[in-house]
């Protein structure tokens, strides 16, 4: 996994010079700096991640024995499904005393931006064929922000692996550990425990939003989740969130013609 880069010059599988940082971060003034970056550097940041968000496991397994699965069917979860939203989603849709199938839609549609990292990080890792199936279960969330802002492709291997791994035996741990703990908390709902993992994820996020676009970009697509929550089906608001994007870019496209113009 964690393959020396090849020489500026060398291009990789996708025609894109290895030597380029692979997050399209080329112009900026610490590009050097940034391509030196230990892999020591790379190891901490994602241990970090895979620690702090891989504890919060045990919020999971705890609510979903609170909302009446079995310690097994919890653990099953999150050792193949191992997407904490979509298991949050589904687990509190039984709890509803909704349909299963309504539940695992929900999931299936909040999992599919899953999808998308996949083949933004399927760019930048170039992993050989047989390593693809596997490492295909530890894009999520955590592991798209720590692999994306890395400078070269080793980095960005050394990001996504150690990431994957510490979170998937964390998570893992603690659901089990939440599972049969979950008798001992009582009222599940009164320690709020599901908000843990968003939470999470939004302090994984908001440092990575340093430009004005990506800012508001980030503030319509919450808005749009959050008007379109009470009316679609768990799942469909967080990807309909995502016409933020397209909108933001375009209206600040037609006003910088307009300054043009002036």
């Amino acid at each position: 996994m964690a393959e020396q880069t090849a020489s500026p010059q060398s291009a990789d599988p996708g025609g894109v010079p290895s030597g380029v940082p692979p997050c399209g971060q080329t112009g900026r003034a610490d590009v050097g700096a940034a391509r030196e970056k230990p892999d020591t550097a790379v190891v901490r940041d994602a241990l970090g991640v895979g620690i702090a968000v891989g504890l919060s496991g045990f919020a999971f397994g705890v609510t979903s024995a609170g909302s009446g699965l079995t310690v097994l069917q919890t653990c099953a979860l999150s050792l193949l499904v191992f997407t904490g939203a979509s298991q949050f989603a589904l687990v509190g849709a039984l709890a509803a005393g909704g349909n299963p199938y309504t539940a695992a839609a929900g999931a299936f549609f909040l999992g599919i931006r899953n999808v998308f990292y996949g083949l933004r990080l399927s760019q930048l890792l170039s992993l050989p064929r047989a390593v693809r199936p596997f490492a295909a279960q530890w894009v999520i969330d955590e592991t798209t922000a720590v692999t994306l802002p890395q400078p070269t492709r080793r980095a960005a291997r050394i990001g996504f692996t150690v990431t994957g791994l510490t979170l998937y035996v964390l998570w893992n741990l603690t659901t089990l550990v939440g599972a049969l703990g979950a008798e001992v908390l009582g009222d599940t709902d009164a320690w709020g425990l599901d908000a843990a993992s968003p939470a999470v994820f939004l302090a994984l996020l908001a440092p990575m939003l340093k430009s004005t676009t990506e800012r508001v970009t980030a503030a319509l697509a919450v808005l749009l989740a959050l008007a379109l929550l009470p009316v679609l089906p768990a799942g469909l608001p967080v990807l309909l969130s995502a016409l933020a994007a397209p909108v933001v870019l375009f209206l600040m496209g037609r006003s910088k013609k307009t300054e043009e113009r002036r």
